[in-house]
């Protein structure tokens, strides 16, 4: 099953690494950009590199074009782990990596996002809403202007044969309610994880995107029905259905 939770830890800051790995998250992510300020950012790849000696996680490494990119890409080659790769808007780029999640946060990133996923080495698309707020010029808590994005997402990681894209932050630490609205808005629009800021956020995320026992209960019995045409619950059931109570059971 494809993971729900990733959690970003700044990289500069060694002393959460481990922290972040006892937190439950399915992948932490070593953050060398957003996280981390220009004068530390040497420091902070040099700490990163002496924990993924021992350990494994995630890097964000630092955009395409800007002075950290080639020590970043050097680091996660000679390390081997998977790389989050911020401002994805190029696919020769990420075609340089072994394993990539492309972090699509621009407008041409939105719009290459089928070329984006197509990809040999990319595994996964996720959204990163702040910047493409900042670039689009509105609120990044209004769910509204970044329908189109998500959806397009979602669409290019169902074409090109992917997991469900990741979900972009929730920036309020300290409001479960939006977490949660959040997760449920994602996981409608056909998102499968969320990016996570703190490890509060770990155990709820993961659990948003869980199937509720309403849903796995409708899909034992779409299942117990059989393969052929049926009808459950007063709804037709074909091949499609029949195939979305597999998923929800793991099956």
């Amino acid at each position: 099953m494809a993971a729900t939770t990733y959690l970003f830890v700044p990289g500069d800051r060694p002393d959460r690494f481990g922290k972040a790995a006892a937190s439950g998250a399915d992948v932490v992510i070593l953050d060398l950009e957003d996280a981390v300020a220009p004068a530390a950012k040497d420091a902070a790849r040099a700490s990163v590199g002496a924990w993924l000696g021992s350990h494994r996680a995630m890097v964000r490494i630092n955009p395409p074009g800007t002075p950290w990119f080639a020590a970043d890409a050097e680091l996660v080659a000679a390390r081997g782990v998977p790389v989050m790769v911020p401002k994805a808007e190029t696919p020769g780029v990420l075609a340089g990596f072994g394993e990539v999640v492309a972090l699509v946060e621009t407008a041409l990133g939105v719009e290459r996002a089928g070329e984006l996923a197509a990809v040999p080495s990319v595994t996964r698309l996720a959204f990163g809403s702040v910047d493409l707020a900042a670039e689009l010029g509105v609120a990044p808590e209004d769910r509204e202007p970044f329908a189109y994005p998500r959806s397009r997402l979602v669409l290019a990681s169902a074409a090109a044969g992917l997991a469900p894209p990741v979900d972009g932050v929730t920036t309020d630490l300290h409001d479960p309610a939006r977490l949660s609205e959040d997760v449920r808005y994602a996981r409608r629009l056909g998102f499968g994880g969320k990016l996570c800021l703190h490890p509060r956020q770990v155990g709820p995320v993961r659990a948003g995107f869980a199937p509720t026992e309403e849903e796995r209960a409708w899909a034992r019995r779409v299942l117990t029905a059989g393969a052929g045409v049926s009808v459950v619950d007063g709804r037709m059931v074909d091949r499609p259905v029949l195939a979305r109570a597999r998923r929800i059971l793991g099956e």
